[in-house]
């Protein structure tokens, strides 16, 4: 039963999203594919990696993960700033551009936590707070290793 439920939840958020991202294709031409959008989040999630932490973390070959973020950057999603210390090195970082297309996603988490607050109880919200902290850290150590900075 919770099996069922999470994942209606988290198709939910998922579905909810991608109609928001397709209304806004109706607006403008859509300028990054399916494949672009995921490593734009990867990115953005790993809060500033190289190029070489994309890639480990996305287990994607030098040449294959150096193409997909040229691509990035030359669409304005992504930027590569130069590592002061190694000269060598660039960190990634995600664009304004970037942020107004994710702020779609957040729009909705907020709606749904607003009601969640109206309907549950402060003791309710902080055990709520609590289960979801010790999933994210605890419980799904596979993706927090892989977010972590060398």
């Amino acid at each position: 039963m919770v099996e069922e439920i999470f994942s209606e939840v988290y198709d939910k958020f998922k579905l909810n999203f991608y109609r928001n991202i397709f209304q806004g294709f109706a607006k403008r031409e859509a300028s990054l594919t399916a494949t672009e959008t995921f490593c734009v989040e990867v990115i953005y999630a790993l809060d500033r990696p190289t190029i070489n932490q994309l890639g480990r973390f996305l287990e994607l070959s030098q040449p294959n993960i150096a193409y997909k973020v040229n691509n990035l950057v030359k669409k304005g999603y992504v930027k590569k700033i130069q590592s002061k210390e190694d000269k060598r090195e660039f960190f990634l970082e995600v664009t304004d551009k970037f942020h107004n297309y994710y702020d779609i996603k957040n729009e909705y988490m907020k709606t749904v936590l607003e009601r969640a607050r109206e309907k549950f109880s402060k003791e309710e919200m902080a055990q709520f707070e609590y289960i979801l902290k010790v999933m994210s850290e605890e419980l799904m150590p596979e993706i927090t290793e892989g977010m972590k900075k060398d």
